[in-house]
């Protein structure tokens, strides 16, 4: 069964974006080979993303470099929101619920990894108690302020441990 996976490039001081959800910050740090990250793109057989994510900003918007992974990803999309749009794109799924989104996406991902984006969705997710692992890449940047990592006011203090084999900042959900 497909494991869900948060991950997100982040600043030093723990923004994926910065105020009103600005990616731009992000398309200098995009360059040059990153093998971890083929590496979970060739692993990844759905994405779940938070409506924020996918309507929002794109650090390579009007490239051939736009969308998930430089625009490498292509499968299934899985968008959780209350508020779908009229005509939806047809190669995307709008799912109004968090249990019925992580159902489809694991479906559709098989034995292979459910990639969560957005710090809402994957904060529902671990409260839900359905995410697993978390990759953060860290760029050499400090923002300031923006969207956090992760943030969860009044939550419990989650552990987490390394995946054995990966990088520094590849690990699982300690339950």
């Amino acid at each position: 069964m497909a494991k869900l996976l948060y991950s997100a490039t982040a600043s030093l001081d723990g923004y994926i974006a910065g105020p009103g959800g600005d990616m731009s910050w992000l398309t200098e740090h995009l360059t040059g080979a990153n093998p971890t990250a083929e590496r979970l793109l060739a692993n990844v057989g759905a994405i779940l993303a938070g409506n924020r994510t996918y309507g929002g900003d794109d650090p390579n918007r009007g490239t051939d470099s736009e969308g998930a992974f430089g625009g490498q990803y292509h499968g299934p999309v899985f968008v959780l929101t209350h508020q779908p749009p009229a005509e939806p794109p047809p190669d995307i799924t709008f799912v109004g619920g968090l249990h019925d989104a992580v159902a489809q996406a694991r479906e559709a991902a098989g034995e292979r990894y459910v990639n969560v984006l957005g710090a809402d969705v994957a904060r529902q997710c671990l409260r839900a108690g359905l995410l697993e692992e978390v990759l953060i890449f860290f760029a050499p940047v400090l923002l300031g302020d923006g969207v956090r990592i992760f943030d969860d006011p009044g939550g419990e203090r989650v552990r987490l441990a390394p995946v054995p084999g990966e990088t520094a900042h590849w690990y699982r959900v300690v339950r």
